[in-house]
């Protein structure tokens, strides 16, 4: 999952480099929909002297316009190309190739500095994946050099080359720095939405287990102090039972306050107690230890649900007449002999297998040869740390 989270947000340097810069679709490049006029700003000081120098020609010839169309068509290029962050990666490597190309036209056309090549070398570095920004406007600066030498104005142009690509490279930190920022902020969200939906899992499966055991209980008393008034007319058993429910309900609802709150801690011995109460009221006979001081203390707020679920499902759904629990140092057996003959896993068996699985347990659930269902859950003890060797002290003085 974690591998997965890594290739989701870009945070694998290796495939980062040739992955999409901004993988969020909202992003539409520096300065969104404002860029335009800033780029008109930006590109002053290369359009300026250009457009002087083409209106000094004395005449309009073929290649005058063709320095105009070259010059103004890089220069709107530039201006546009936030509006490419939302294309494809094919579109923007065209646009990106096309662009340079136009650039090393203008350096040709206009006659002017190796500085012009810089408009195309920073916006392939916000635009493209890393390594395809680095390959492209090495290649370009590579061919600028050469047209330089060409046309025997690398000796005064040079310094202005290595002008770029120092440029250039303190935008591609500043470019791969944006990515960074905005795949942690990415990150964040989508950790925050996680968070969100364990708390909603968290909440159910507490709501579930401490109202199905309690609604449970007390549906089994109440039915109890029902049949006592029927047959028997046993008036002060029945008020007993309906006194049970009633400090059932009281504690079943300052168990739901403390679960929404967070606060709830199940002990071992008091489900011990609830299941004794809640299966002699329903006539099981309970075979229950009378301590859990075998248990390690870590596991017992586990095994607490354990049993309340287990005892739940054999007062909803067993039928059974005997219910035998089993305690050890990292683990608890829930046998009973109910007439199940198959495991229905449903949402108490997977928000227990959730719990023991937050504490590296199990839980098997097994239906035993002549019926009835046997639950088993299990915590691997911690391997005991390795033994300090002992240290030989020797004796005052030194060895003799």
């Amino acid at each position: 999952m974690a591998e997965s989270g890594k290739r989701r947000f870009g945070l694998d340097s290796k495939e980062s480099w040739w992955e999409d810069p901004l993988p969020n679709a909202r992003d539409q490049g520096p300065g969104g929909p404002r860029w335009p006029v800033m780029a008109v700003v930006i590109l002053l000081p290369f359009l300026i002297p250009v457009t002087r120098s083409l209106m000094h020609e004395p005449e309009v010839t073929p290649g005058l316009v063709l320095t105009a169309v070259v010059v103004y068509a890089y220069a709107a290029c530039y201006a546009l190309f936030p509006f490419f962050f939302r294309r494809e990666r094919r579109v923007k490597l065209v646009f990106g190739i096309v662009m340079n190309a136009l650039g090393l036209a203008s350096l040709v056309a206009a006659s002017g500095s190796a500085f012009v090549l810089l408009y195309g070398t920073a916006v392939l570095v916000f635009l493209l994946p890393a390594a395809w920004s680095v390959i492209l406007d090495l290649a370009t600066v590579a061919v600028g050099a050469v047209i330089l030498l060409a046309d025997g104005r690398f000796q005064d142009g040079y310094g202005d080359l290595i002008t770029v690509c120092s440029i250039t490279l303190a935008m591609f930190f500043m470019a791969n720095l944006v990515r960074a920022v905005r795949r942690l902020e990415l990150a964040n969200e989508e950790i925050a939405t996680l968070a969100v939906a364990n708390e909603r899992e968290r909440l159910a499966r507490d709501l579930h287990d401490l109202l199905g055991h309690s609604l449970t209980t007390i549906t089994v008393k109440a039915g109890l102090a029902r049949r006592v008034l029927e047959s028997a007319g046993d008036i002060p058993r029945a008020v007993e039972e309906i006194r049970e429910v009633e400090n059932l309900t009281r504690s079943a609802l300052s168990d739901v306050r403390a679960t929404v709150s967070a606060n709830r801690e199940v002990s071992l011995s008091v489900e011990l107690v609830g299941a004794r109460a809640a299966l002699r009221a329903a006539e099981i006979d309970a075979d229950l230890p009378h301590a859990v001081d075998n248990v390690r203390p870590e596991f017992q707020n586990a095994f607490g649900y354990v049993l309340r679920e287990a005892v739940t499902n054999v007062l909803r759904h067993s039928g059974a007449k005997r219910v035998r629990v089993r305690l050890g140092d990292n683990w608890l057996e829930i046998e009973d002999d109910g007439t199940a003959t198959d495991v229905v896993a449903g949402n108490g068996l997977r928000g227990l297998s959730e719990r023991l699985a937050a504490v590296g347990g199990t839980v098997q659930t097994s239906v035993r040869p002549r019926g009835g269902l046997l639950v088993r859950a299990e915590i691997p003890l911690p391997e005991p740390s390795p033994a300090t060797p002992a240290v030989r002290a020797e004796p005052a003085g030194g060895l003799a």
